[in-house]
């Protein structure tokens, strides 16, 4: 079975966890290791004939373009994961909509494909702003993995749906592929998706989730940050509970997401999602059929 691999591409500096120490105002003033962080991943995906869906702040995108011309002549998927990287249940609807309008303007000047696909930072769709879901539709998203099924400080909507659903609205809807978990002793979502969570556990466990999952007839979100496979990256001053989630494990990173891709058979979001597709239109001509249509 295909799984999704996808890549938040933001900086060391961007994340959600340095945010209230670093203001959008500053960014320029930090070294930008993006663009040679991101190549790394790449070349392991080209190294393993891996596409992947790389989710973009139109802020790097503006500053690195060539970095997503990249992106592009590589095959991968492109989408949207805002342009400041601000928390949607933070922002105002009005302000998420500029946001996601202005990231999309900047990427779609430089790929000259319409962004279908969005990620939100730190996955900030939850119970407090799902209204985010009617923005997106409005403005073409058609694929998105914001909602995380787990319990999290900073995000998460616990009960939600742990795989790939369809969400109608007045807009038409969209797809939901959301961050994947493994349901423990079926009481818990244990998050196994990616990020510091890949970094955490050990290699063996993620991959052993991942073909739990697949076994159960359902593909994985895996998610990863090109600052991940950075041990080098400068140190910055924080509390322990950022400083624990951004600096585990840096130095293996690269090394198990070898090995990750070397065992687990992955694409893109869009690829991965594309048994869901066709059973969603064979469910949808079988109702037409039935009423008679």
């Amino acid at each position: 079975m295909l799984n999704a691999f996808t890549v938040d591409v933001e900086d060391y500096f961007q994340v959600g966890a340095f945010a209230d120490r670093i203001p959008t105002s500053s960014w320029d003033d930090f070294e930008g290791r993006v663009v040679g962080n991101t190549r790394s991943v790449l070349d392991l995906l080209e190294k393993h004939q891996v596409r992947g869906t790389f989710f973009i702040l139109g802020w790097t995108a503006q500053k690195y373009p060539e970095l997503v011309r990249d992106i592009q002549r590589g095959g991968h998927e492109i989408g949207s994961h805002s342009h400041w990287h601000q928390l949607i249940y933070e922002m105002t609807p009005e302000e998420f909509a500029d946001d996601l309008r202005l990231s999309c303007r900047i990427i779609e000047d430089i790929t000259s494909e319409p962004v279908k696909m969005f990620r939100a930072p730190s996955f900030s769709v939850t119970g407090q702003s799902l209204w985010a879901l009617d923005i997106l539709a409005d403005n073409g998203i058609e694929f998105d993995s914001s909602i995380f099924p787990v319990h999290h400080d900073r995000y998460g909507i616990p009960d939600a749906e742990p795989f790939p659903y369809r969400i109608e609205n007045e807009q038409g809807g969209l797809w939901e592929f959301p961050p994947s978990v493994y349901r423990v002793a079926n009481r818990m979502n244990l998050p196994v998706a990616g990020g510091g969570y890949f970094r955490l556990y050990p290699a063996r466990l993620t991959i052993e989730c991942i073909h739990r999952i697949n076994r159960s007839g359902q593909p994985f979100m895996f998610y990863i940050h090109p600052w991940e496979v950075d041990p080098e990256q400068p140190r910055l001053q924080c509390g322990w509970r950022s400083r624990f989630r951004h600096y585990q494990n840096l130095g293996s990173t690269h090394r198990k997401l070898d090995r990750l891709l070397g065992e687990v058979s992955f694409g893109t979001m869009t690829d991965a999602l594309k048994p869901s597709l066709e059973q969603s239109a064979c469910a949808a001509s079988s109702a037409k059929i039935s009423a008679g249509q």
